[in-house]
């Protein structure tokens, strides 16, 4: 095996598009994934940006990995008041999360990117003047010299912890589960729900993606207690999501925690960069990591490619990854923890006003050209410009002072 300029360590699409990154660059990569199957097993709804995948230039995608696309959306208060926006276009899109991840895959060997399955790294070690990478494929174990890492191994985060790095902050997990069902009774696929209340979702929220023929992705989230006992409880008795679920049968579930924190820092170390899950490159206020995970992906392989260059893997020179990933997602990923914790404090009854209130404003109009979800701070501010979105979010404001003073 010729020795790689740089190892990734995962296989998910944080993995598969800094592989790709890298090869497209002439790098020597090699990629490590620990299951048998790219995208397996899956535990994400894969509800996308459109946008977000535009701007890493992934779209559109293969008609084979897009289930359905949406402009509109309706979210029910605690209470069940509901509050819908129909934006101009489409703006998100669910994907098959395991073709979607096999799709990355492809195009990352197709670049000349080496990908081993059933291939997990047990230990990172600094040699004389590399990387020592002990891998155990096949029951066998072997180490692999390379002049650098990225670690995409996800939420367990071991050998960023190995390497002296802070995992995710674990006062801000919450456990998710996701399930697909078929004989869903919904005739509107163009638009997708979002439950709150702490009595089918404490600390988050639970959603529902249709597909088509009937089937969806149905989930939520939990601060306290299990997950796929609220699940259960959403899909017989929650008085809207009931409706469209209580012929529903489910044809598969996983549970997976959920990095709410925001990034990590610091994110590298020498010879190592940590990105994705791995360094809670995810949305604090919806859960999701696909988009911020590639486009620090992105990030990563940039600076991989300077390093290599200069010959220069010290942590000093490595640190402009934190810099550049500041840059591209700091202001959104702060902006995005202070909206959680606001969202976390507020009780129901609050929530329940919060969103009357929005309807009462017709914040419908102020949010019908939003396009972007990934960079929320950033649209936020946009947002601002109109006086009904600035009363809300002065509500929201009042909430966050009143508790973190």
């Amino acid at each position: 095996m010729t020795e790689p300029d740089v190892v990734v360590i995962g296989g998910g699409p944080s993995g598969c598009f800094a592989a790709l990154k890298l090869a497209g660059k002439g790098l020597k990569v090699t990629l490590y994934e620990e299951h048998d199957e790219i995208g397996v097993p899956s535990h994400c709804p894969g509800h996308l940006s459109i946008m977000g995948l535009k701007r890493l230039g992934l779209y559109p995608l293969p008609e084979r990995i897009v289930e359905n696309t949406f402009n509109s959306a309706t979210f029910f208060s605690p209470n069940c008041t509901p509050f819908s926006v129909r934006l101009a276009t489409p703006v998100t899109c669910a994907v098959n999360r395991v073709l979607f991840d096999k799709y990355l895959a492809e195009q990352a060997q197709n670049a000349g990117a080496q990908i081993y399955l059933n291939s997990r790294v047990e230990k990172l070690a600094f040699g004389q003047h590399e990387f020592e990478v002990r891998v155990k494929q096949e029951g066998q174990s072997e180490t692999i010299r390379a002049k650098m890492v990225i670690d995409a191994e996800g939420i367990s985060s071991r050998l960023a912890r190995e390497m002296g790095l802070p995992g995710p902050d674990r006062k801000m997990l919450a456990i998710g589960v996701e399930a697909e069902v078929e004989n869903m009774e919904d005739r509107n696929l163009d638009s997708v729900d979002v439950y709150f209340g702490s009595e089918y979702a404490p600390g988050f929220y639970g959603w529902l993606i249709p597909i088509r023929e009937g089937k969806a992705k149905v989930g939520l989230a939990v601060k306290v207690g299990n997950p796929k006992i609220f699940l259960e409880k959403l899909m017989k008795k929650h008085p809207a999501a009931s409706e469209k679920l209580r012929n529903a049968r489910i044809t598969r579930v996983a549970v997976h925690p959920i990095t709410l924190g925001g990034p990590t820092s610091p994110s590298y170390s020498d010879r190592f960069l940590a990105v994705g899950d791995a360094a809670s490159h995810v949305k604090s206020t919806t859960g999701g990591g696909v988009i911020l995970g590639m486009t620090c992906a992105a990030i990563a392989a940039q600076i991989s490619s300077e390093a290599v260059e200069k010959m220069d893997f010290s942590s000093e020179f490595l640190s402009s990854y934190q810099k550049r990933v500041n840059n591209a997602i700091g202001f959104d990923a702060e902006t995005m923890v202070r909206m959680r914790k606001t969202l976390n404090a507020i009780s129901d009854e609050r929530l329940d006003r919060l969103i009357r209130m929005c309807a009462r404003l017709g914040l419908e109009k102020t949010l019908k050209n939003v396009n972007d979800i990934d960079f929320q701070g950033q649209s936020l501010l946009r947002a601002l410009r109109n006086p009904r979105m600035l009363t809300i979010v002065s509500y929201f404001l009042f909430e966050y002072l009143a508790r973190n003073p």
